[in-house]
């Protein structure tokens, strides 16, 4: 009850400023939206970012578009990967391109590293981007430092011997979304703020006192509607755990294996022996059948005794008799040249049955079809991520890379989920995974056309198929989903860019929220001294589809107030947890007089 009075001495205590100021605030008219959003930040910050994949051009683009930031990139080629894309918007943006090999103190020296506030390096080399830091720090020891790196255990061990560094995994940012569109739920995201842990949900898996805040409108509409209006029309939540809630949707996975029933021995021994090796035995078994059916003919014996002849002469010979009739010579003739074919052919499929149990042993391959599965394409950071997410959620899983020293190889064999090293657009590579049975397919390779052919193939086999597939290009991604009817598609870029893009500006966005193919973040902001926000009410920091405040937390009384009222009157040095759309948060930054440009 304490706190309560607190907060109403806080309002009643600013309302007469309240009442002046109830407007929404607004841009002035005569500027434009970006124009705006960039003048209040003062003069650009100087960013460098070392790298030429996809989440390069995506940071590019995020720090240029969304932060009018000056960017550097120091990449290995113009001509190569995504170095014409990023060359023409640094050019278009009055940026710098250098070109080296790897980014090392010549090329930071180039690049005018010593005056820089941030350096990114986001290149997909643990070790490199390691080295590259320690490099970057002799020269600058003041910069800002966002290190990418997959395994994040080393990269938590080693920033004590950085002075200012954020350590991200793009892998581990974008995983939960595969993973929810793999199993048709809610991404599995979950945040600790001042507390409290948060989740993601949908509204009607928790109870009402549990919703924090609506999040999106997703049924009903192609494009869902992010941060609507009105709160109680969002079926996409974020709630609060208090037990009772978080097992809601956790139980709906259970974290033990599941049981397998009884196993039918013939599919086991079917997964063992190729398939030419199968038609070849059924080819001459047909002529064993046919061989049989004309000697009981001629004979006139019964079946089982003309079966009996015919096993006879397959195995053991038959010895000519020329007083038979024509067809029995010629089935003669031919019983005799199955027998010649019908040991080595037993023998092959003896052998090859044996070799290829020892060989799944060995390499965690299928021993036997599986069914009610989630086959896996690419065992690289992402696609690793996504299979462990899979195992600890206890859901069966099978993996496909065509390289068996993949990063991810040696975590499956460990975790002992089979691993099929094949192309994954052959359609026998993917029946050796048994995607006809399988619950899901995830196409996360790094190669687009590849998991293109991948996904075609798999619906060849299975065509109401669930394929969840990785494409850099949205637009591209979108069209692809409506003319094959892929059931999703994600950008491993485009769901971590922003997190990129704010640990640079040392914005601290402490989670991300997949909605489609949009990105709500969950973010800490302060309120600085002097800013348009410092003196104002809650509702000037909100925008409809943009921004919504979930708690302001002060040093006075070290309180935490959740859901703020509408008149609550924000002061310098409040800390605002919000959830935001990119464009919100680079507005709010502009309001709060954030250190984008470093200076407050």
């Amino acid at each position: 009850m304490a706190s309560e009075s607190w907060l109403m001495r806080r309002l009643r205590g600013n309302l007469p400023r309240v009442q002046a100021i109830t407007r929404p605030w607004s841009l002035p008219a005569a500027e434009s939206e970006p124009a705006a959003r960039h003048a209040v930040h003062g003069p650009a910050k100087r960013v460098v970012v070392c790298g030429d994949d996809p989440l390069a051009l995506r940071l590019c683009q995020e720090l240029i578009e969304q932060y009018g930031v000056h960017v550097t990139a120091i990449l290995p080629s113009v001509k190569r990967r995504h170095g014409p894309e990023i060359a023409k918007l640094l050019a278009d943006s009055g940026g710098r391109v250098v070109e080296a090999d790897r980014p090392d103190t010549e090329a930071f020296e180039r690049a005018g590293l010593a005056d820089a506030d941030a350096l990114a390096l986001v290149k997909q080399d643990d070790i490199g981007n390691l080295d590259a830091a320690l490099q970057a720090q002799e020269l600058n020891r003041r910069i800002r430092l966002v290190i990418r790196m997959f395994n994040l255990r080393l990269g938590h061990s080693v920033r004590r011997n950085f002075a200012d560094v954020r350590v991200l995994s793009d892998a581990q940012m974008a995983a939960p979304a595969f993973v929810s569109e793999a199993l048709g739920e809610v991404a599995p995201v979950h945040v600790r703020v001042a507390q409290r842990t948060l989740f993601v949900a949908r509204r009607d898996e928790v109870r009402p006192d549990d919703v924090v805040c609506g999040l999106a409108r997703t049924a009903g509409a192609d494009d869902p509607e992010l941060l609507p209006e009105d709160q109680d029309q969002a079926d996409l939540v974020l709630a609060v755990a208090n037990g009772e809630g978080a097992a809601t949707v956790l139980s709906r996975h259970d974290p033990r294996p599941r049981r397998r029933g009884w196993r039918n021995p013939l599919r086991s021994i079917r997964g063992l022996i190729s398939r030419r090796l199968w038609l070849t035995a059924l080819a001459l078994l047909a002529v064993g059948l046919a061989g049989s059916a004309v000697i009981a003919h001629y004979k006139h014996i019964a079946w089982w005794n003309a079966a009996y002849v015919t096993l006879l002469s397959e195995l053991t010979g038959a010895n000519p008799d020329l007083e038979e009739s024509w067809p029995e010579k010629l089935v003669t003739a031919a019983l005799g040249l199955v027998n010649v074919a019908l040991i080595p052919i037993v023998t092959a499929a003896v052998v090859e049955a044996v070799v290829n149990a020892r060989l799944a042993i060995a390499l965690g391959r299928l021993r036997e079809p599986m069914s009610g599965h989630v086959v896996v394409v690419g065992l690289g950071n992402v696609g690793t991520r996504v299979m462990h997410s899979f195992v600890d959620l206890g859901v069966p899983v099978v993996v496909i890379d065509r390289d068996e020293n993949a990063r991810g190889a040696q975590a499956a064999r460990e975790r002992g989920v089979p691993f099929i090293v094949g192309d994954a657009s052959n359609i026998e590579t993917l029946r050796a995974a048994s995607v006809d049975t399988c619950r899901a397919l995830v196409v996360v390779s790094t190669d687009d056309q590849a998991n293109l052919e991948a996904a075609l193939e798999s619906r060849a086999l299975k065509p109401d198929l669930r394929v969840i597939l990785r494409l850099f290009d949205g637009r591209f991604a979108d069209r692809v989903q409506r003319a094959f009817g892929i059931t999703a598609s994600r950008s491993v870029s485009y769901l971590a860019a922003p997190a990129f893009a704010a640990a640079l500006l040392e914005r601290e966005v402490i989670g991300t929220i997949p909605v489609d193919r949009r990105v709500l973040l969950l973010a800490e902001v302060p309120v600085c001294a002097g800013s348009q926000l410092d003196g104002r009410p809650v509702s000037a920091a909100q925008e409809v589809g943009e921004v919504r405040v979930l708690a302001v937390a002060t040093d006075e009384e070290r309180h935490t107030v959740w859901a703020p009222p509408a008149a609550y009157v924000l002061r310098a040095d409040d800390l605002l947890t919000v959830v935001t759309t990119r464009l919100g948060l680079g507005d709010l930054l502009a309001r709060t007089g954030g250190t984008v440009d470093g200076v407050r």
